[in-house]
């Protein structure tokens, strides 16, 4: 059900992983293992979903230790101290760290960057597409990790499954918004004439410029996999994947 970073596995700190679409029991377009509100889905299915992920991070976990964001494609980043479970959200953001043990933190994805940061005594989830990039809350969510006694080199940084550069064709807003923020125009690629973007060249080059010591990737393309939601591909119908983190106690 999980997909992992075999260097973070290693960790018995904490527990992590990136889930695709099977293993869960929603239905039709949401088939299997939604894991956000979307219409046609039950409040019990998504309870159901996010039971099993938790177990499968560890046998003892349940969705009531689970932190969700009301994603809005920004730069903010939030920490947090207690679950919102899986029907509830902490905040208007787009990353989440803490240092609190039993935590799960969630980002939701269908074709955006998931990133995931480890490092000692703290974690962290961030949630970056070409907005995200552009807002910084890539290096928003390191400075914050910082402010938990997290220095940018003992950081481990995970880039999860996202839309790949040959599936991501992009227009002018795209583009300048990216360039704008300071990301090298290497991140685009021209194919039939119209820019494409390289997110996770975006993404690695942000994690780099702040110093991130380790930097990892769990790689597949949400559009072409079908294994994984994709928004492009599906439309705004389909359902959402997760990165999970969380801290275990000692």
């Amino acid at each position: 059900m999980l997909a992992r970073a075999p260097e973070l596995e290693s960790l018995h700190s904490l527990r992590h992983g990136f889930t695709g679409r099977a293993g869960g029991v929603s239905n039709g377009r949401l088939a299997s293992l939604n894991l956000a509100r979307r219409d046609g889905e039950t409040p019990e299915a998504l309870v159901t979903n996010w039971n099993r992920v938790a177990r499968e991070l560890h046998p003892d976990w349940t969705s009531d230790q689970v932190v969700l964001l009301d994603q809005i494609h920004g730069g903010e980043v939030v920490e947090a101290s207690t679950a919102t479970g899986p029907l509830g959200t902490l905040a208007a953001a787009d990353a989440v760290v803490t240092t609190q043990t039993q935590l799960i933190l969630a980002i939701r994805t269908a074709d955006c960057v998931p990133i995931l940061f480890a490092g000692p005594g703290a974690v962290g989830a961030a949630h970056a597409g070409w907005r995200g990039v552009a807002a910084g809350v890539v290096p928003g969510t390191v400075q914050r990790m910082g402010q938990l006694g997290v220095s940018p080199g003992s950081l481990v940084a995970v880039v999860g499954p996202h839309i790949g550069v040959d599936a991501y064709e992009v227009g002018a807003e795209v583009v300048a918004g990216i360039v704008d923020s300071g990301v090298p125009e290497f991140v685009f690629v021209q194919q039939r004439d119209r820019p494409h973007v390289d997110l996770r060249a975006a993404v690695v080059h942000q994690l780099r410029s702040c110093g991130v010591g380790v930097i990892m990737h769990v790689r597949a393309c949400t559009f072409s996999d079908r294994r994984w939601f994709s928004h492009r591909r599906d439309g705004p119908i389909t359902g959402r994947q997760a990165a999970v983190i969380g801290l275990c106690p000692c």
